[in-house]
């Protein structure tokens, strides 16, 4: 058996986080000592080189794994927890989570399309109903 092969783009993963970071391409390409136009560039790559995602990785505050492993389509979930004074037994939880938004379209057309097949049937059993009742009175 093969083992499946992941299909990462560095490229498309830098561009990902950094707009989920609400970066624009100017504050980053500044921030890793490089042109705008370079930057877009490497946005445009599928394999970036280990001292530019360390770079990047850095600036945007995530692992290189973030870049490197993260295969394109996938949804990503962020974690983001703050946790204070234990001792009196009270803690803060913020959990942020996020989700491809083409799956969450796709699943709330899914539901809309079923329930409008319910409600189809319903009314084809309502009017089989009416046909039988107006049956027997004429």
């Amino acid at each position: 058996m093969e083992a499946a092969v992941k299909k990462s783009n560095h490229g498309a993963n830098v561009r990902r986080w950094r707009e989920w970071r609400n970066i624009n391409q100017d504050v980053l390409a500044e921030q890793i000592g490089v042109s705008q136009a370079t930057l877009s560039s490497y946005e445009k790559k599928e394999k970036l080189e280990q001292e530019i995602l360390d770079k990047i990785a850095k600036a945007l505050e995530i692992p290189v794994e973030a870049i490197t492993e993260v295969e394109q389509g996938t949804s990503i979930n962020i974690f983001s927890g703050t946790f204070t004074d234990f001792k009196d037994n009270a803690a803060i939880f913020n959990s942020y989570p996020t989700f491809n938004l083409i799956d969450k379209v796709v699943e709330l057309y899914d539901e809309k399309i079923a329930l409008y097949e319910r409600m189809l049937k319903e009314k084809d059993e309502a009017i089989s109903l009416m046909h039988d009742v107006l049956k027997d009175k004429i």
